[in-house]
């Protein structure tokens, strides 16, 4: 793998030089050099949770809406950065920001942030990014106000929705299941 002095991603993880930034309105520049990276999710800036009043939507309109929403000031979640290059994206965000994301979520309940969604480069996959991205995730939720944290990840074994998660890594961070949505997402909670 190339190093980061050419701008590529680093040859090796080293956890504790990355920087977790909030995307905003004055980030959410990292945020799209992010998704513009080769191989990264821009078939999908993040939506497919989000609400939506379509559902084929082409992918400039995804990023567009994703814009807005930043431009709004909704809370969208975090990047990773090191060296300079971002390196990984955790979609965190008050609950009511997404679409309805299981049977038996009550829309009554304040306080409830998500966590739907994880994307890290395939050459930087297995180093403990997620992991790292998770942490983060919790901390910045709760520096946020929430006052509990919700899950929807898949056991490792799982064919689909491997970007929400592995339910072991919640499991290892205090989560406890709540319920199932769908087939393969387990819902699983942390209160502060």
């Amino acid at each position: 793998m190339p190093n980061s002095s050419n701008g590529s991603l680093p040859e090796r993880l080293d956890l504790g030089h990355i920087r977790f930034i909030e995307v905003t309105r004055q980030t959410r520049g990292r945020f799209e050099d992010l998704f513009e990276q080769p191989g990264a999710p821009k078939y999908c800036w993040c939506m497919a949770w989000r609400h939506s009043s379509r559902e084929h939507i082409e992918n400039d309109e995804k990023k567009r809406m994703m814009m807005a929403l930043i431009d709004a000031g909704t809370p969208v979640g975090i990047v990773a950065e090191l060296d300079s290059k971002m390196v990984g994206w955790c979609s965190v965000a008050p609950r009511e920001t997404y679409r309805k994301l299981s049977k038996q979520q009550d829309d009554s309940e304040t306080g409830v942030w998500s966590i739907v969604c994880f994307y890290v480069p395939r050459a930087l996959r297995g180093g403990g990014l997620a992991s790292a991205l998770l942490d983060a995730a919790i901390e910045h939720a709760f520096a946020k106000g929430a006052s509990t944290i919700e899950a929807y990840p898949v056991d490792e074994a799982a064919p689909s929705y491997r970007f929400m998660g592995f339910r072991d890594m919640f499991v290892a961070r205090g989560f406890h299941e709540v319920g199932t949505a769908g087939a393969r997402r387990h819902v699983m909670r942390v209160d502060r």
